[in-house]
């Protein structure tokens, strides 16, 4: 299974870096990984029988959103039905991915590689980000023009979308340290990653990012109150807000406090925003059992538009009223029994005995997936390739099993005195 977690590291880091693969070029590549990475899972079930397969709840409502799609194509009930072929192979895409992440991601060692390569991934586009920001030209990498306008920051044309990114990061790396997740020689490492990914994403001075960044800072304190396992290093994570602090003061406070006070030419303001969800509400109450068609906001809406400026709407910059507009109640439904399945899971995986690792990961991946959900109710990073993957890959880990090794650990532990499975598993923390 290795090369199955490699595929997936890949095209989770291909698809940030290619401008959260909202191309069709990036996104065909995407879809066509997830497709192969499919393939070579049955052909390895196939040699290896004994290989458990693992299901996850979360597959039905996904499942459920493909049959819906499905359905509109197959009766005629959307209004474009390219834009929902489009939508229904990348929402397989991300289906194949998770479905992937479930079975690949199991033992305590791999689970902990993509923790950090995830780290990794944060830490290195966040100091592009913070670069790139400085060196600014007009073009993304210095060389990609925006010919349809953006306000890019990092390697996304959306600010928005690259806080979408890093609120699914930071939490990862936070968690480590609230929850003594790590070992200790690797403290310093984390914090550093972390106040990164923090300091580039208050730059970014997205309002939704930095919003949804003091909500999970409060939920991750609040997780560690509740398991009562935070408070040695509570610490290390108020260094790493001052640093992120500090940074963000020396690279030139100034200008983060004027670019997010001010709405710049092209971004959206706070009444176009409701206008949009107004109307895209309309279009929900016009086709509440079939939906408009996956994907075909951008195509219905005009026909919805209350207060028309002579900018193309693709998006409500709401996933939630968009969802409904495109699948109905039916969407609603999948929709729903996701989220509610998602948390009784999490809450059921937190209190679970389980060792500070897995307890850590567990807490870090339910705060990202509740920090993007957050998000979404003001923009559409579900919408985003890179961004929607993610997040099913943190449901992945937030509703896994918790590790094996560190329940054995556990276990076998005696009072007064450390067992053997303890010493030998604490050099892999």
């Amino acid at each position: 299974m290795s090369v199955i977690r490699t595929g997936i590291s890949l095209l989770v880091a291909f698809a940030v870096l290619a401008h959260g693969a909202v191309e069709v070029w990036s996104v065909a590549i995407l879809e066509t990984g997830a497709a192969a990475l499919f393939l070579l899972w049955g052909i390895l079930m196939a040699v290896d029988r004994e290989q458990e397969i693992v299901w996850s709840p979360l597959n039905w409502p996904l499942l459920g959103l493909l049959a819906i799609a499905l359905a509109q194509l197959g009766f005629g009930w959307t209004a474009y039905a390219y834009q929902t072929r489009a939508d229904l192979l990348r929402v397989t895409a991300y289906l194949l991915l998770f479905f992937l992440a479930t079975q690949a991601f199991r033992e305590k060692r791999e689970i902990r590689i993509f923790v950090w390569f995830l780290l990794f991934l944060g830490f290195g586009v966040g100091l592009f980000a913070i670069i790139q920001y400085f060196t600014f030209n007009g073009k993304i990498y210095w060389l990609r023009e925006l010919t349809a306008g953006g306000n890019p920051f990092g390697p996304f044309v959306n600010r928005n979308h690259f806080a979408g990114f890093m609120e699914m990061v930071v939490p990862l790396g936070l968690s480590l340290l609230v929850l003594r997740g790590t070992r200790r020689d690797l403290v310093p490492m984390a914090a550093l990653f972390s106040a990164v990914c923090v300091g580039s994403l208050i730059l970014s001075a997205s309002r939704g990012g930095i919003t949804v960044l003091v909500f999970e800072l409060a939920m991750l304190a609040l997780l560690g109150w509740v398991q009562k396992r935070g408070k040695a290093r509570l610490g290390a994570v108020v260094v790493v807000l001052l640093a992120a602090g500090a940074m963000v003061a020396w690279l030139g406070v100034g200008q983060v406090v004027e670019r997010f006070a001010q709405m710049r030419p092209g971004e959206i303001t706070s009444a176009r925003r409701v206008g949009m969800v107004k109307d895209s509400w309309r279009i929900f109450l016009d086709h509440p059992w079939r939906g408009a068609g996956l994907g075909t906001l951008g195509v219905v809406y005009p026909q919805y538009e209350s207060v028309y400026d002579g900018k193309m709407v693709e998006h409500s910059h709401n996933d939630y009223i968009e969802g409904l507009a495109e699948t109905g109640i039916p969407g609603a439904i999948c929709g729903i029994a996701f989220l509610a399945m998602l948390l009784s899971i999490c809450f059921s995986r937190l209190s679970a005995p389980q060792g500070f690792f897995s307890l850590a990961v567990h807490a870090g991946a339910l705060v990202a997936c509740a920090g993007l959900l957050v998000h979404s109710f003001v923009d559409f990073n579900l919408h985003i390739p890179s961004n929607a993957t993610l997040f099913l890959l943190q449901a992945a880990l937030a509703t896994s099993a918790p590790i094996a090794q560190e329940i054995a650990r556990i276990e076998t532990k005696k009072p007064g005195g450390i067992s053997v499975v303890d010493r030998m598993s604490r050099s892999g923390s």
